[in-house]
């Protein structure tokens, strides 16, 4: 599947830049601790969920799920976030599930060895999502004689009022590619040539139109199995591909008073967050994911954003984690048996830019979005903590979002992948030895093609080392070496 590139093509390279002593560190900004209702955090440092791919076919937790998690904790960030964790009880392959209480011990386990990993120093909290079903990019001939529904437009187009449906397909089957575009609908091409994927507007269907009776019980059920295994919170998950991200998009356009306009779009997502916050109660942190940017044609930006931070820290969220782009609307199309990735387009980029990119380069695309929006939030009295994340990998970048009034905590996703201990190191005033991440989106390879991520920096390194756990091809280690 083809990425999505920038026209400038300038090569940037990380930097480490003035690492600090311990003393330092220690008189930070990004080493203090936080607190806001139930959030406290012993520093300002966070780990945005990333799916690694390690769970069983059924969405369980597996030892390989702990030791990802646990190699994190052992860095002692202040926060780590569990991976998008599906909320509903069906199958979707080795991911992370939670939506039966048949999950719970052994979500309960992980989160009691990340406890003894990280010396009680690291909240942990889990990310729930809601997706909606996407279907691989079909073969042209099955999805013309086994998928397609004929229907009147089709029978027109033809020609030929009696024809069968076998005719029909045939001619179908034989038409040029060109021809075939005006043949079909727009939603019947699509389905042809990247694979057929529901919308939050496909309200003809039963269960896309019940969308805002069954998620809102949905999500508050799987909060409470997070609170009694014992987890310091709950992040819903508002940006992205996800179902809740596109009930906020101006893309938007349900007329049963859960789309349009942007008061009408919030309505689901703060319905949910009411169902969830009675269920768990005020003294477990409960926060979400949102996008500052969509960063695709006709997509919310940070006007869009703004109104709806302020409905969430009014509604009394405990976070906010902004995030941006990684849609599916300019998703590159995939090869022939394979779904379409929300990471290859524009907004993929922005979601996750590489080495290779425009002038502004991969580093911290985010902050200033971040910082207008913090901003207006401070100005009409909320004190929400803002968690920005984006290509930060050294100490400056990171106190420097902090000490401008960009965000109040720090996430960092690549870079704490290609060195989980590099909280410890930076706070000890051992930076320089902190592995930096090279942006390469090697890692984002790994989970396109759905296998179990790793780093490039270190995923070779004393494949001899015994008992360290390898990939399924076992030419990888799977987590970082001390």
């Amino acid at each position: 599947m083809s990425l999505w590139r920038p026209p400038e093509r300038i090569r940037h390279l990380p930097e480490g830049g003035h690492w600090p002593t311990a003393a330092e560190a220690h008189a930070s900004r990004l080493f203090s601790p936080i607190a806001y209702g139930p959030l406290t955090l012993a520093q300002r440092t966070w780990i945005p969920a990333m799916v690694p791919w390690r769970a069983s076919d059924d969405g369980s937790v597996t030892p390989r799920v702990i030791e990802w998690y646990e190699r994190f904790a052992l860095g002692r960030p202040g926060a780590i976030v569990l991976e998008a964790t599906g909320i509903r009880d069906v199958p979707s392959g080795p991911l992370l599930r939670i939506g039966d209480d048949r999950f719970i011990a052994g979500l309960r386990k992980l989160v009691e060895r990340i406890r003894v990993a990280s010396g009680g120093q690291t909240r942990l909290f889990i990310q729930l999502i809601d997706f909606l079903p996407i279907r691989r990019r079909p073969d042209p001939a099955r999805f013309i004689c086994e998928f397609l529904v004929l229907t009147e437009r089709h029978r027109q187009a033809f020609g030929a009022p009696g024809a069968d449906d076998a005719e029909i397909r045939a001619w179908l089957n034989a038409l040029p590619h060109a021809e075939l575009a005006r043949v079909l609908s727009p939603r019947e091409f699509e389905a042809l040539e990247f694979g057929a994927r529901e919308r939050v507007t496909d309200v003809e269907l039963a269960h896309i139109a019940a969308l805002p009776q069954s998620l809102p019980p949905l999500f508050a059920a799987a909060a409470r199995r997070a609170r009694l295994a014992g987890f310091d919170g709950t992040e819903l998950h508002y940006a992205h591909a996800y179902t809740m991200a596109s009930f906020l998009s101006p893309l938007n356009t349900r007329t049963d008073g859960y789309g349009g306009s942007a008061e009408h779009r919030l309505r689901l997502p703060l319905e949910v967050y009411r169902r969830v916050r009675a269920e768990v109660g005020s003294d477990f942190a409960l926060g979400c994911r949102l996008l500052a940017e969509e960063c695709i044609v006709g997509g919310g930006g940070l006007e869009d954003s703004t109104r709806f931070a302020l409905a969430f820290a009014g509604a009394g969220m405990d976070f906010l984690s902004l995030s941006r782009g990684g849609k599916f609307e300019d998703a590159g199309q995939p090869k022939m048996g394979e779904a379409a990735y929300p990471y290859t387009g524009r907004s993929g980029y922005e979601c996750m830019p590489s080495y290779y990119s425009d002038a502004r380069g991969p580093f911290g695309r985010n902050v200033a979005p971040a910082q207008s929006l913090r901003q207006i939030l401070r100005t009409q009295g909320f004190e929400t903590p803002i968690v920005v994340s984006g290509g930060i990998h050294n100490f400056e970048q990171a106190e420097s979002v902090l000490v401008d009034g960009a965000a109040d905590i720090v996430g960092l996703a690549r870079q704490a992948l290609a060195d989980p201990d590099w909280f410890a190191k930076v706070k000890a005033g051992r930076g320089t030895d902190v592995r930096l991440c090279r942006y390469t989106n090697y890692c984002e390879a790994l989970d396109q093609r759905h296998r179990e991520v790793t780093c490039e920096l270190w995923d070779r390194e004393r494949l001899d080392e015994p008992g360290i756990a390898r990939s399924a091809d076992g030419k990888r280690r799977l987590s970082a070496p001390r």
